[in-house]
C-alpha cells in the first residue's frame, strides 16, 4: 500500500494495492456496508471474464473499486462527492460546475490509485 498525505491528518487508510483481496480488505474498513456491493460485482466480473475469455470485466471491476476507495478514504473527498451527486441528481440548479468538479475528483482519484 502507499501512502499518500491529506492536509495534517492523512487519509483514513492508505492506497491498497489493485488486488481483488486488497480491494476487499480496504473497502472492509472504510465501508463495510459496500462489501455485499463489492462481493457481487468481483463475481459478476470473474463471471463475465470466464463467458468471454477475456480480462476487460476485472479490470472494470479494479478500476471502479479502487476509485471508489481513492475517494472515500479521504472524508471531506467524499462528502463533496456525495455533494455534487446530490445537486445533479436533483436537477434543482445548473450542473455543469458540478459535473467538472466530479470528473475532476474522479480524475484525481484515479491518478491517485494509479489508474
Amino acid at each position: 500500500m502507499s501512502a499518500q498525505t491529506d492536509g495534517p491528518y492523512g487519509p483514513l487508510i492508505p492506497m491498497p494495492e489493485l488486488t481483488p483481496d486488497a480491494l476487499r480488505a480496504a473497502v472492509a474498513r472504510i465501508a463495510p456496508s459496500r462489501i455485499p456491493a463489492l462481493t457481487q460485482h468481483l463475481f459478476e466480473a470473474t463471471t463475465n471474464a470466464q463467458q468471454t475469455q477475456g480480462l476487460a470485466p476485472l479490470h472494470a471491476f479494479v478500476h471502479s473499486w479502487a476509485v471508489f476507495i481513492a475517494v472515500e478514504r479521504h472524508p471531506e473527498r467524499a462528502a463533496r462527492l456525495r455533494e455534487l451527486e446530490r445537486i445533479v441528481d436533483t436537477g434543482e440548479q445548473d450542473p455543469t460546475a458540478a459535473i467538472a468538479e466530479i470528473r475532476a475528483i474522479r480524475e484525481a482519484a484515479e491518478a491517485e490509485a494509479g489508474l
